[in-house]
């Protein structure tokens, strides 16, 4: 999962740009990366690290122009490393940089097909630098000097054609304009709105409506599935569908965990939504336990809160704040290596005692995943003198790996996958475990906004929406996506990559 924004102005959006990616930042912390425009020259600042970390001052006061798009990642199938930090840039056709949100379930063709037939070489394993070259592939196929708005929506329209998967982009080609697409069926989220100025109005695309909010701008709507947007230099705005047959089916998992509460998508309210959960879930618990004990409700911080408190006071049951969460270390669900999710499960919540000793607590966390982390929350719990440790998920069991851009384990690491009910509560070390039903779920979020006809909850019920996922594919990502793998490129990546990007960064 990652986070993006593009920006065109009337002056200078480097550090509109850089708030934006702060707002972003919980969809990403493993690197960020800026890229502008000023008079058809790019300007790029880019690295492993927080926003915080990754610009100075001297980045930018390079970083000058009235257009850029920005980037924070977080690794999916592919590498870590800093030459993968986004955004990507190609020189041909125009000069393209590029910014992508997901990830595309064909690319490993899609790299044989750019390299036999469009006779373009790709530099690294990431599908982001994919989905650029074949944006540059179909637009250069338009054969155009000068491009114009038609020309630029012909090769959207090529890119739906050839690319499956998820995927939400921002792209600005040098001297043109701020281009911005979602995928045919809206699985990964976008929105764009306006403010504005004295100079006249300027644009905003971003992952999330809350980056918009915070910099001013009004949200005009989400982009549609297989719609692009386009705002050209002189500041007029385009929009265009490009896909032939799109159908919203956002993804239901960024309302459970990813996305911040205080964000619309597609309609939705994030908040709402998972005070809808919390209220459905305590609904059903009061039906599996009708003569309960629960003398408190403690939520997993952050993500779980919403849902805690709709719980909490459906069920007429007290909630606290039993756990403090140390806001200096990054979210655990998105670290890569088992080891360091371990370490810092330990280092990031702490119990307060006074909550927990002699009583019968009701954990509420947003999911389980791989199961490790609510294993170290509930023996935290008893060490603090919990008399009983029951526990609730917002969420259905995760029992499949997600291919639309989010870094779930493969099937044999997610603890739902093969494993029944009471077995998954004994291993996590719980009295009793209550899961949200699918149904619930999904109502929770589809209340939001009625015109939403189906989400993508491929990770509850492996119905993937795209329908190109096959057992092969489910291999494959198995060997790309487990620890050692990742590990083993991420060495190989090291050393030459802080190369190539200590010039980049500083040319």
């Amino acid at each position: 999962m990652c986070g993006i924004v593009g920006i065109f102005g009337k002056s200078d959006v480097n550090l509109a740009l850089y708030d934006a990616l702060t707002m972003l930042q919980h969809r990403g912390q493993d690197a960020a990366g800026i890229m502008t425009c000023a008079e058809g020259k790019l300007s790029q600042q880019k690295g492993l690290g927080l926003v915080k970390d990754v610009f100075r001052t001297r980045h930018m006061q390079r970083l000058a122009g009235n257009m850029g798009i920005g980037h924070v990642r977080y690794p999916t199938a592919g590498s870590s490393g800093p030459a993968l930090a986004q955004p990507f840039y190609v020189n041909s056709p125009y000069g393209i940089a590029l910014a992508h949100n997901g990830n595309l379930t064909n690319s490993a063709q899609l790299s044989e097909d750019l390299f036999k037939a469009d006779l373009r070489h790709v530099n690294t394993d990431s599908d982001s630098e994919v989905l650029l070259n074949v944006f540059a592939h179909q637009l250069q196929l338009q054969g155009k000097l000068r491009p114009e708005p038609d020309d630029i929506f012909k090769a959207v329209e090529g890119v739906h054609d050839r690319c499956r998967g998820g995927y939400a982009a921002v792209t600005m080609i040098a001297n043109y304009g701020v281009l911005a697409f979602r995928d045919p069926h809206g699985i990964r989220p976008l929105v764009f709105g306006s403010r504005e100025t004295d100079k006249g109005t300027e644009y905003m695309i971003a992952s999330e409506s809350v980056a918009l909010d915070v910099l001013g701008f009004r949200l005009i709507r989400d982009v549609a599935p297989g719609e692009a947007i386009y705002i050209t230099t002189d500041g007029v705005l385009h929009t265009r569908q490009c896909a032939k047959q799109p159908k919203l089916t956002p993804c239901i998992f960024e309302h459970v965990y990813f996305a911040r509460p205080d964000s619309i998508m597609d309609g939705v309210s994030v908040y709402k939504a998972r005070l809808r959960q919390g209220e459905r879930l305590a609904e059903k618990i009061m039906r599996d336990m009708p003569d309960h004990d629960i003398d408190v409700v403690i939520p997993i911080p952050d993500s779980s809160r919403v849902a805690g408190q709709a719980l909490a006071q459906t069920m007429g049951v007290k909630f606290r704040e039993g756990l403090v969460k140390n806001r200096y270390i990054g979210r655990t669900f998105i670290m890569p290596g088992q080891q360091m999710r371990k370490k810092s499960v330990r280092q990031k919540l702490n119990a307060i005692r006074l909550e927990f000793e002699g009583k019968n607590v009701l954990l509420v966390d947003d999911s389980i995943v791989r199961g490790t982390t609510c294993k170290q929350i509930i023996q935290m719990a008893r060490d603090a003198g919990a008399n009983k440790v029951y526990f609730a998920s917002a969420a259905p069991p995760v029992a499949y790996p997600n291919v639309y851009g989010i870094d779930m384990p493969t099937s044999k690491e997610l603890i739902a996958h093969g494993l029944e009910h009471e077995a998954i509560c004994r291993n996590i070390g719980a009295d009793y475990l209550i899961y949200q039903d699918i149904e619930d779920l999904i109502a929770a979020s589809a209340e939001g906004n009625p015109d939403i006809d189906s989400f993508d909850c491929s990770v509850f019920n492996g119905c993937y929406v795209t329908g190109d996922i096959s057992e092969e594919y489910f291999e494959w990502l198995e060997q790309v996506r487990n620890d050692q793998a990742k590990h083993k490129r991420d060495a190989r990546l090291g050393q030459s990559d802080q190369a190539i990007v200590g010039i980049s960064n500083e040319g």
